[in-house]
């Protein structure tokens, strides 16, 4: 007998090499996988949702695994959380149909990045402090022209795989100051390796002036290296939800790297 159990994960990724095992470098599947065998007694294998880069963090993750008994779900949550680093811990544990996917079956991802206008001692990890003037009027026009269905070539890591569709379904890219904080939160079908942090650098260059809003027309059209010029920095990268299907939109906690409501 075999049995699936999906995991809803947040994450820090600030010491971490990014989501996906490597030779060398801890990552985030990394610690999970040696819970879990630690749990089990198994040599499990467990697939996530989007592979996020070094420095990335998740208010969302979800992964699933297999294993060969029942499992009360409660004592896999408490029992992994209790083997993992502070860094990461496991939301919610859900037993989950064998077929289930958590990449393959996901109909839409959200994505959030944090920008801060001002020095700060304590969230340093979980923003990119811009110190020039942003016009911040012009960054939402800038963003609203990303809604909809686009070849995102322009925006993505030129080494992603050749098989990865390039056009990308966006159903929402909005713009938010709160304070000397602004957040960008996208939400679309997949994202390509980079795309979010590369749209974020170029809406940030159009704040500042260097760039007008009609190059994001430009760049859907026609694909060009300059975004990869203006790639921002991984840590105000967070990935906020996975969503499947009949699922809704969570809503983001504030500050995203708080408390997060399950």
């Amino acid at each position: 007998m075999r049995f699936k159990y999906r995991l809803t994960i947040e994450y820090d990724g600030s010491p971490f090499q990014g989501w996906q095992i490597q030779e060398k470098g801890k990552t985030v599947q990394g610690v999970i996988e040696e819970a879990l065998r630690d749990l089990t007694g198994e040599r499990l294998e467990i697939q996530g949702a989007s592979r996020t880069d070094a420095g990335v963090h998740a208010l969302g993750q979800v992964a699933h695994f297999t294993v060969h008994r029942r499992w009360p779900t409660e004592k896999i949550l408490f029992g992994l959380n209790d083997r993992l680093p502070a860094t990461v811990n496991v939301l919610s544990v859900e037993e989950a149909p064998l077929s289930f996917h958590a990449r393959r079956d996901a109909k839409e991802k959200v994505y959030l990045y944090c920008l801060s206008q001002r020095r700060t001692a304590f969230a340093k990890k979980y923003v990119w402090w811009v110190k020039d003037t942003l016009e911040v009027e012009r960054i939402c026009e800038g963003a609203r022209l990303f809604v909809g269905l686009h070849d995102f070539s322009s925006f993505a890591d030129k080494r992603i795989e050749p098989d990865v569709p390039r056009r990308v379904l966006i159903s929402s890219c909005e713009v938010e100051k709160r304070g000397p904080v602004i957040l960008f939160s996208v939400a679309g079908s997949h994202f390509l390796w980079k795309m979010v942090r590369r749209m974020v650098g170029v809406l940030v260059e159009i704040g500042r002036g260097n760039l007008p809003v009609e190059v994001i027309p430009s760049l859907l059209t026609t694909p060009a290296p300059l975004p990869a010029r203006y790639t921002a920095p991984p840590s105000g990268l967070f990935l906020a939800q996975v969503r499947y299907e009949g699922e809704e939109r969570r809503k983001i906690p504030w500050p995203p790297w708080g408390i997060t409501e399950v």
